[in-house]
């Protein structure tokens, strides 16, 4: 059942979606958890006083931001990502050799073209975060529609490829969906987080493939209460998440997962414990598997793609 009173604008409502009768998945290579592990990348491209007139927040304490000048502290805290945190994540994928996605905002990837180096040869796909770590909730539509563009320009140059994925920060605006149909590139849409499997929403007559994200494994929790006090709540939640699927798909089939973290927050050693110790937990089980997005978006669309657009 959709709602939409034509009000507000934006994508209706769907509180039923599969309902009782969801498709039954097998993954590639008979997988019952397809488990996309998404690495958050925005160092360099926060809300500043430079640009903004404003400050984003730290994150990591319950502080006002300083709006009357620069903020170094924030702007510290954000670098430690880009110059240490990030390759510590990269070094645990590469040990491991977990298949990532890089939800990176096109100015941040601009600005560190190691990491865009590694991106590419390791084969990792990359995930549309925006132009900037911007808040696009708050963006009349033709801006939001200029950052798009711009951003996409900008992902072409960096990365000599577009990405076919998007997903805002915190967020889409009631106008993010119809401007990625409009845009004609993208696969997929991930702003929602809705589901445990993919499925078609149908845009203004086109169909468009959601693959949903979630926000439920992602260590920004760290930054909440109740959320993860320690790296073994993180570890703990995702593990206890993967086997409980795991379980459940002997009896309805397989689904996705989503485990998001941030360079400037998992990149720190001790969180950066707990992700190895999913990692790990995944490797030993043997019938899950890490997919990137864009394989889980190619795999619903070769295999799944007669399904209905809600």
């Amino acid at each position: 059942m959709s709602l939409n009173d034509g009000r507000t604008g934006g994508p209706p409502r769907d509180y039923a979606g599969y309902g009782r009768f969801a498709p039954k998945v097998r993954w590639p290579g008979g997988a019952k958890v397809a488990i996309n592990l998404v690495l958050v990348y925005e160092e360099g491209s926060e809300i500043d006083f430079a640009t903004d007139g404003v400050n984003d927040s730290w994150g990591e304490y319950g502080l006002p931001s300083i709006d009357s000048g620069r903020d170094l502290g924030t702007e510290t805290h954000f670098e430690f990502g880009s110059r240490a945190g990030v390759w510590r994540l990269t070094r645990l994928f590469d040990r491991y050799d977990v298949p990532v996605t890089v939800s990176g905002t096109a100015v941040a990837l601009e600005m560190n073209p190691e990491l865009v180096d590694w991106i590419r040869q390791r084969g990792h796909d990359v995930l549309g975060h925006g132009l900037r770590w911007t808040e696009y909730w708050t963006l009349p539509r033709e801006e939001e529609r200029r950052q798009l563009h711009e951003a996409i320009a900008l992902y072409t140059r960096v990365l000599g490829a577009r990405p076919l994925g998007w997903n805002c920060r915190s967020r889409p605006s009631i106008h993010t969906r119809d401007l990625l149909v409009e845009e004609g590139g993208f696969l997929y849409d991930s702003d929602p987080c809705n589901d445990e499997l993919p499925y078609f929403v149908d845009v203004q007559g086109n169909r468009l493939l959601v693959v949903p994200y979630s926000k439920t494994f992602n260590d920004s929790r760290y930054l909440i209460a109740p959320g993860y006090s320690n790296p073994g709540d993180f570890a703990r939640d995702c593990c206890c998440a993967i086997d409980y699927l795991a379980d459940e798909a002997e009896e309805i089939g397989g689904r996705m997962m989503t485990i998001a973290v941030h360079a400037r927050w998992t990149g720190q050693p001790n969180r950066a414990s707990g992700l190895r110790d999913v990692i790990r937990h995944v490797r030993a089980r043997g019938d899950v598997a890490f997919l990137r997005r864009a394989d889980i978006a190619s795999f619903w669309l070769d295999h799944h793609a007669d399904g209905p657009a809600t």
